[in-house]
């Protein structure tokens, strides 16, 4: 069986944990890296490796500096970011209500 995405899904930010951070993102300006990784909820390698693929997508700016003598990162949504969010969102709400209509069109189907 082959694995297929249906259209408009953007297959970079599929996987759950990469939405989440970008849904994350999506409300603020910039994060600092552990909120987003307590938000999150994974290790400080998995929003590392994450944020890295987002950023070679387009998706993910990365920033670095210091609060005082302390190496910070922030992480932000690109304008690209936040537009291949708001179209994998369209392509869930679209695929979610097809799927609700198709049920409702099969013989034995109950929306209880």
């Amino acid at each position: 069986m082959s694995r297929h995405v249906p259209q408009g899904l953007d297959e970079v930010i599929h996987h759950p944990t990469r939405l989440q951070l970008m849904a994350f993102l999506s409300g603020c300006a910039e994060a600092e890296f552990g909120s987003v990784r307590d938000y999150c909820g994974i290790s400080d390698a998995s929003v590392s490796r994450i944020a890295q693929a987002l950023e070679s997508a387009g998706y993910v700016q990365v920033r670095k500096g210091y609060i005082g003598r302390r190496p910070r990162t922030w992480l932000s949504l690109t304008p690209e970011g936040r537009t291949a969010l708001v179209g994998h969102m369209a392509a869930l709400q679209s695929l979610a209500a097809a799927a609700q209509q198709a049920g409702a069109r099969s013989p034995g189907w109950s929306a209880e």
